[in-house]
């Protein structure tokens, strides 16, 4: 099937992982890709091996976002993928008592802003047509509570009660541009390695880590490309302001082991 073609797509944050995913799920499906990334190397490197067109974008700047509606100024669909858990250089304190505030608010400049700056991006790329498809790639972290990682859960449920804030007001103008979120668990990506490690107990930790997931297995990249694609696509005519959860059955509530 070629879902998308004929359909321009921004994806940002898609040098790996489930950006990347996404990027070559939406070529597949006959789309006209723009990977965008903040890493130049590792983006333009991503967008050659997977035969598209790279533009750096830092999410957080708007005067990127300025320069990326200049080069690319008008799209059908927009994935804002981009984001930052807040460990990246290392473990800091994130929980409610102890997370500086400069911290807390990098994640959320990122993640957040990042988020609001591609959603009014895309609503200027799309309004012409009066059509469009925006997908926020929030997290299973966006539905509860993280002590932890109290940044990155905050940032992700913004972003999914912000998804269906330009929902609305899209639908309140008469444009059929719609946005959703989607949500994804433990999905097997690069951000993982570092707890996975690559010794004789990777398998036991991998089995830790989703201990509590009904499905018993980590996600795939793949996987939550698929619902992007569905939803990026014509199919999706009717689906807006709502969340999709990847998360092999994890919010559904407790599971019993199988048998």
């Amino acid at each position: 099937m070629q879902r998308l073609k004929n359909k321009t797509c921004v994806v940002t944050g898609a040098a790996r992982g489930i950006g990347r995913a996404i990027a070559a799920r939406f070529l597949a499906e006959g789309g006209t890709v723009i990977l965008t990334d903040l890493n130049d190397v590792a983006g333009s490197a991503a967008a050659a091996d997977l035969g598209c067109r790279f533009e750096r974008l830092d999410v957080a700047e708007e005067a990127d976002w300025a320069r990326l509606a200049a080069e690319i100024p008008v799209a059908d669909v927009v994935v804002n993928n981009a984001g930052v858990t807040g460990f990246e250089q290392g473990m800091v304190a994130h929980d409610p008592e102890h997370a500086r505030l400069e911290d807390w608010r990098a994640v959320h400049r990122v993640n957040l802003d990042g988020t609001f700056l591609g959603c009014r991006y895309a609503i200027g790329a799309m309004k012409a047509a009066g059509a469009g498809s925006i997908l926020n790639i929030s997290s299973r972290s966006g539905m509860v509570g993280i002590p932890s990682a109290a940044a990155y859960a905050s940032s992700k449920a913004a972003i999914r009660n912000h998804s269906k804030t330009v929902a609305l007001y899209c639908a309140q103008q008469g444009w059929k541009i719609r946005c959703n979120s989607i949500h994804p668990a433990a999905i097997l990506t690069p951000m993982w390695e570092p707890m996975l490690g690559r010794g004789p107990d990777r398998a036991a930790r991998m089995d830790a880590l989703v201990a509590d997931t009904p499905l018993r297995r980590f996600g795939l990249a793949e996987e939550v490309a698929a619902v992007a694609a569905m939803l990026a696509s014509d199919e999706a005519a009717y689906i807006t302001g709502t969340e999709v959860q990847v998360d092999g059955g994890l919010l559904a509530g407790s599971a019993a082991a199988p048998g």
